[in-house]
């Protein structure tokens, strides 16, 4: 059954000195304050989610979104009402250059996509840039701590962002702890070649988490959904050390012209993995070329049809709102000229 959870989304009632410190609700300035009112959120169904980190930045920039009819609406609301979208997803990074995506940015668009119903993911790269296979740099701050110093310093920040969230009533439904962590994160001391230190930083976030939203389901998430190696090396080392997560994690971003034979190895390994490690599976990330919006339709109704009856709880279309060649070439996103193409059609029940 579903579970309706009412979330009171107002910073108003609650005490000055339960705000988290150096927060600024009208920051960036594109970012409004949200209207203070209770609103409902359906946890527990299908999560037809979208990652829209980059939103805030897109905003400053003076990028505008597009209903289908032209009309200029909030990119969220777009998502929700035009795309079937009833979820979102947030990356956060500690102690970015520039200062998107961190604790304080993290919490505008939480709290708006809070105010507009939406489900949460809060997904830490525990980086100061980006976490993905290529790279897993410590925050510079944190980079002279040994495991001791990490394990605190993991907790600490996760502290941060979640009691934020807290008090301002947002909740979050998942909890990512590292991003696409196929080889470990916070190199050198948390690469999977040192399993015991990877695990005990996992655990160390897990931890942290249940601490303040004991109900959030944690996940440990990979790139490369469709290679069972990969996911049976990350999930065996945390099987063999007593690592705590509730969640498996799946990236996938298959080729226009071979989607079918990628979502193919994908479904394999969802079996696999959710029969050796016992965990539901979430699909974190998933992206095709704007410009092959019919194929990514099909790709993306070929997985919900084939995941809604297995343990997964649903899938997320990574920066749909991205323009063409977005922060130096990114164009798996979903919407041309501000406005959504047909890929996400296949989210709208």
């Amino acid at each position: 059954m579903n579970k309706i959870s009412k979330i009171l989304a107002s910073a108003s009632v609650l005490a000055m000195g339960m705000l988290p410190a150096g927060c600024n609700e009208d920051s960036p300035v594109s970012n409004p304050p949200v209207d203070n009112k209770p609103v409902e959120i359906e946890r527990g169904t299908y999560a037809r989610g979208a990652d829209v980190s980059w939103l805030t930045q897109l905003e400053a920039e003076g990028e505008k979104f597009y209903s289908p009819d032209g009309s200029q609406m909030e990119c969220m609301q777009l998502l929700k009402e035009h795309c079937g979208v009833n979820a979102i997803r947030l990356r956060v990074w500690v102690n970015p250059a520039e200062g998107w995506n961190n604790v304080d940015d993290v919490i505008v668009k939480a709290r708006r996509a809070n105010a507009l119903g939406l489900r949460l993911m809060i997904d830490f790269h525990f980086s100061d840039t980006w976490a993905d296979p290529g790279q897993q740099q410590t925050p510079a701050a944190w980079t002279d701590l040994d495991m001791d110093g990490l394990k605190s310093a993991v907790a600490a920040h996760v502290n941060e962002m979640l009691t934020g969230l807290a008090a301002y009533g947002v909740e979050p439904e998942w909890v990512q702890i590292g991003n696409e962590t196929r080889a470990g994160m916070l190199y050198p001391l948390g690469s999977i070649d040192n399993p015991e230190n990877f695990t005990d930083l996992v655990s160390a976030g897990y931890d942290a988490v249940k601490a303040v939203f004991p109900a959030a389901a944690v996940i440990v998430h990979l790139d490369g959904g469709d290679n069972q190696w990969l996911y049976d090396r990350i999930f065996g080392a945390l099987a063999t050390h007593g690592g705590k997560y509730d969640m498996i994690g799946m990236s996938l971003y298959p080729e226009p012209d071979s989607w079918q034979g990628t979502v193919d190895d994908m479904i394999a390994n969802i079996n696999h993995v959710t029969a050796t490690y016992g965990k539901p599976v979430m699909i974190c990330e998933v992206g095709m070329d704007y410009r092959e919006a019919e194929a990514c339709n099909a790709m993306l109704s070929d997985i919900i049809a084939r995941t809604e009856n297995l343990n997964v709880k649903g899938v997320f279309y990574w920066e749909p709102e991205a323009p063409a060649g977005y922060n130096g070439g990114y164009n798996k996103g979903c919407f041309d000229n501000g406005a959504p193409t047909a890929a996400l059609d296949a989210f709208k029940m």
